[in-house]
C-alpha cells in the first residue's frame, strides 16, 4: 500500500524563541515560591524593612560578629541552586538535577553577585552532559557495579563542572550581568526605559515574554533589588494595568460576545493575574496593541519618576501579588503606575473601538483558537471567553456529539474516565487505543482514570453517558464524548476521525512539548494502561486471574445475583472484603457496567478502594444470558484492582470482546484453560 509523505512544516523563529522562553521559565516558575519567600523576608526584616531584625535581615553585629541573616544566603545560594537543580532535572531527571546543582555551585562561589543566569547555564548543561556520559556505558556495566559507576561518574563529572563554572562560566556571566545592568541603568537615566513596552507588550501577546521576563528581567531585577532594596524591572511585564484598561474598553464599547465576556476576563486578569486572557481581544483587532503599549509606557514612566519598584517578582501578575512584593517606600508609585497604565490603555483602546468598525461577536472564538495555537497548548482560561462548544472546526464537530472545548493543535492525549478508574474505563481505553493505533497514530496517548483524578490537561475525554456531566467541570477545555457501549461504540470511530483530521491538517510541531506536559500531569491510575495494551504483564500480577476464579456456567439468573456471584469469587480469593461487594451494587445503580458484546464488568466505586486487599479478576459465563438493564449479558467479569496491576488482563479481555471470532470461541469453550488461554493468561 502506497504511503503518502507529508512535508514537515518549518518551525518559525517565533516558535524557537517561544520554546527557549518556555524552557527558561520552566527553570524559574517552579521556584517562584522561593523568590516570594525571599522577597517577604527582605521586605520585613532588612534594616529598612517593616520589622527590622538584625539576625534575620543581615545587618549590624551580635557579640562582635557581623550578622549573616537570611536575605544574603538565600539570594546567593538557595535560589541559584534551586534554579540549577530544576534546569538539570528538566533535561535529565533527578540525576541531571543533582549534577546541575553541583555545577551551579561553582559559578556561585566564583562570582560576587547572585548567579541566576549562571544557574540557567550550568543546570541544563550539567543535566545534558551527564545524560550523554551515561549513554556511553549504557548496558555495558557488569551487574552489581551499577551504583558504584553511577555515583562516582556523577560525583567526578559534577566536580569538574563546578571547576568549569568557577574558572570559566562565572567570569563570563559576571561580565554579561554587569553590561546588562549598565544598559538598564542607561535607559533609566535617560528616560528611555518606557520604550521597552514597544517590545514587551507585543511579545506578551505572542507568548514570547517568558524569554524576556524570566530570562533577563527577573535575574537582573533580583540583583538590583539586592543592591537597592527594590527594582523597577519586576513590573515591566507584570503590571496588570494595560490589560485591565483594554478589557474595560471592551466592557463599555465592545460588541457581542467580546463585550459580554470582558467583565469576567477583567476579574481574572486583574485579580487572578492571568494576563493571557486578554490576548484574544488584541488578536481580534491588532490595532489595540497600541493601547496596551501606551499603558505600559505610562506605567513604567510613573515608576521611574517616583523611584518605585518591587522587592521580588510578582508571579502571577495579580494586583495582590504586585502589592505583596511592593517595597515599603513604593506603594504610592506602584499603585499610581497601575492606575495610570489602566487609564491610558482604556482611553487609547476606547478610541480605537469607537472609530473602527468590526464585528467582535463572530471573531472571539477564532481569536482564542489562534491565541492557543501560538501558545502551543490549551489556555487555562479559554473556556471563560468561548463558552461551551466554541472553537475550531474539529472542536465544533466534537460538540455535536457531547463535546465541548477548543482543540488547539493535534489531539495527542485522550483519557477514558469512569467512577473508579479501574474497570470500564480501562476496557474502553484499551479498545479505543487499539483503534487509534490501527489508524496509524501510535503516538496518541489513550489512558484511563477515575473522574475524581481528572485535570484539565487532556485533549479528549471519553465517559459513559451518565458520567459526562460530572467530568466536564474538571476538564472544561477538552472535547467530550459520551458512550453507552464500551466495546463497539460508534463514538470511537468519530474520535479516530478527529485524531486523523487534527494530526494531518494544521497540527503544530510543538505537540511533543505540550503533550509531554500532559503525560506528566496524567493521573497515576492511567500510567500502566499503555503497558497493558501491549500485553506486557504487570509486576506481581501472576495470580490476578486464576483458574478457580473462572466459572463456565454461572448459577445466577438476575443482574444483582450475577454481581454477587462475581464478587463472591473475589472474596474467596481474599482479594476483597464484604464491603466491596456492596460497593459493586452501588456502582451498578449509579452507572451501568454493561460494556457491549454480551459483556459486563461489575466493580466497586472509587470510594471502595479501601475494601480491596489485592488485585483480582473473576470470569463467569452464562450461556443462556442474563438481562442486564435491558441488555443481554453472557459474560460477567468481576474486577478489583490496586495500582492498576489488573490492567493487562482487562486489556486482553477487551481485545477478545472486540473480535467476533474470539467471542464465538469463548462461547464455545469447554474448559477453564481455554478461557485463560484466550485471555493470554497461562496458569500452572
Amino acid at each position: 500500500m502506497a504511503t503518502e509523505t507529508v512535508a514537515k512544516p518549518r518551525t518559525s523563529a517565533r516558535v524557537h524563541v517561544q520554546k527557549f522562553g518556555t524552557f527558561l521559565s520552566g527553570m524559574i516558575m517552579p521556584n517562584i515560591g522561593a523568590f516570594i519567600a525571599w522577597g517577604l523576608i527582605t521586605a520585613l526584616f532588612i534594616e529598612k524593612g517593616w520589622l527590622p531584625v538584625p539576625q534575620l535581615g543581615g545587618f549590624g553585629e551580635t557579640g562582635g560578629v557581623k550578622n549573616l541573616g537570611l536575605v544574603d544566603p538565600m539570594i546567593k545560594y538557595l535560589l541559584p541552586l534551586l534554579i540549577g537543580y530544576t534546569g538539570g532535572k528538566m533535561v535529565y531527571d533527578v540525576r541531571g538535577g543533582v549534577v546541575g546543582a553541583i555545577g551551579t555551585m561553582g559559578v556561585i562561589v566564583g562570582a560576587g553577585i547572585p548567579m541566576f543566569i549562571g544557574a540557567m547555564i550550568m543546570g541544563p548543561l550539567g543535566g545534558w552532559t551527564m545524560k550523554k556520559i551515561d549513554m556511553l556505558w549504557d548496558g555495558k556495566i557488569r551487574p552489581g557495579f551499577e551504583m558504584l559507576v553511577n555515583n562516582f561518574s556523577a560525583g567526578i563529572w559534577g566536580a569538574l563542572l563546578a571547576l568549569l563554572g568557577f574558572f570559566g562560566i562565572s567570569p563570563l556571566v559576571t561580565a554579561f550581568s554587569t553590561a546588562a545592568g549598565n544598559f538598564v541603568q542607561f535607559l533609566v537615566n535617560n528616560g528611555l526605559l518606557p520604550l521597552t513596552s514597544i517590545f514587551i507588550e507585543p511579545a506578551k501577546v505572542l507568548f514570547l515574554n517568558n524569554a524576556i521576563n524570566h530570562g533577563v528581567l527577573t535575574p537582573l531585577g533580583v540583583q538590583q533589588s539586592l543592591e537597592q532594596g527594590k527594582s523597577i524591572l519586576f513590573l515591566l511585564e507584570a503590571n496588570p494595568g494595560p490589560g485591565l484598561g483594554l478589557l474595560l474598553a471592551y466592557m463599555f464599547f465592545g460588541r457581542g460576545a467580546a463585550k459580554a465576556s470582558a467583565p469576567g476576563a477583567a476579574i481574572i486578569q486583574f485579580l487572578g493575574g492571568i494576563h493571557e486572557i486578554y490576548f484574544p481581544y488584541v488578536l481580534m483587532r491588532p490595532l489595540l496593541i497600541l493601547g496596551t503599549i501606551a499603558g505600559g509606557m505610562t506605567g513604567i514612566a510613573t515608576l521611574a519618576l517616583t523611584n518605585s519598584g518591587l522587592v521580588a517578582p510578582a508571579a502571577p501578575g495579580s494586583i495582590f501579588a504586585v502589592l505583596a512584593q511592593t517595597s515599603r517606600d513604593s506603594y504610592f508609585g506602584v499603585i499610581l503606575s497601575v492606575v495610570l497604565a489602566a487609564t491610558v490603555s482604556f482611553l487609547v483602546s476606547s478610541l480605537i473601538l469607537r472609530t473602527t468598525k468590526h464585528s467582535d461577536e463572530a471573531d472571539l472564538g477564532d481569536a482564542t483558537a489562534r491565541m492557543e495555537a501560538m501558545k502551543g497548548k490549551k489556555s487555562s482560561v479559554a473556556s471563560t471567553l468561548t463558552g461551551a462548544g466554541a472553537g475550531t472546526a474539529a472542536g465544533a464537530a466534537a460538540a455535536g456529539h457531547g463535546g465541548v472545548g477548543v482543540l488547539a493543535g493535534p489531539v495527542r492525549n485522550i483519557v477514558f474516565a469512569c467512577d473508579a478508574g479501574m474497570g470500564s474505563s480501562a476496557m474502553g481505553a484499551s479498545v479505543l487505543r487499539n483503534k487509534i493505533k490501527a489508524a496509524g497514530f501510535p503516538d496518541v496517548k489513550v489512558t484511563n482514570a477515575s473522574i475524581a483524578n481528572l485535570s484539565d490537561t487532556y485533549d479528549v475525554v471519553v465517559t459513559h453517558q451518565d458520567l459526562t456531566e460530572r467530568a466536564k467541570p474538571a476538564t472544561s477545555s477538552a472535547a467530550h464524548y459520551s458512550v453507552d457501549n464500551f466495546m463497539n461504540s460508534p463514538r470511537y470511530d468519530e474520535i479516530v476521525e478527529l485524531v486523523r483530521e487534527s494530526n494531518t491538517e494544521g497540527g503544530t510541531s510543538d505537540a511533543g512539548t505540550t503533550h509531554g506536559a500532559h503525560a506528566a500531569d496524567a493521573p497515576v491510575d492511567a500510567a500502566p494502561a499503555a503497558a497493558g495494551a501491549a500485553g506486557a504483564p504487570a509486576s506481581g500480577s501472576s495470580d490476578i486471574l486464576a483458574r478457580e476464579s473462572v466459572v463456565m456456567r454461572g448459577s445466577a439468573t438476575t443482574r444483582d445475583a450475577a454481581i454477587d456471584e462475581a464478587g463472591r469469587l473475589l472474596l474467596a480469593r481474599g482479594a476483597v472484603d464484604e464491603g466491596y461487594i456492596a460497593a459493586m451494587h452501588e456502582r451498578e445503580e449509579s452507572v451501568s457496567t454493561y460494556m457491549g458484546s454480551f459483556l459486563a464488568i461489575p466493580h466497586g466505586t472509587n470510594a471502595a478502594k479501601d475494601h480491596i486487599r489485592k488485585s483480582a479478576v473473576s470470569v463467569i459465563r452464562y450461556p443462556e444470558g442474563i438481562d442486564w438493564n435491558g441488555k443481554q449479558v453472557k459474560f460477567v467479569v468481576g474486577v478489583a484492582g490496586i495500582n492498576n496491576e489488573h490492567l493487562h488482563i482487562l486489556s486482553s479481555i477487551a481485545k477478545v470482546f472486540t473480535n467476533k471470532e474470539q467471542v464465538a470461541r469463548l462461547e464455545a469453550a469447554t474448559s477453564e484453560d481455554e478461557v485463560l488461554e484466550l485471555f493470554g493468561k497461562v496458569n500452572a
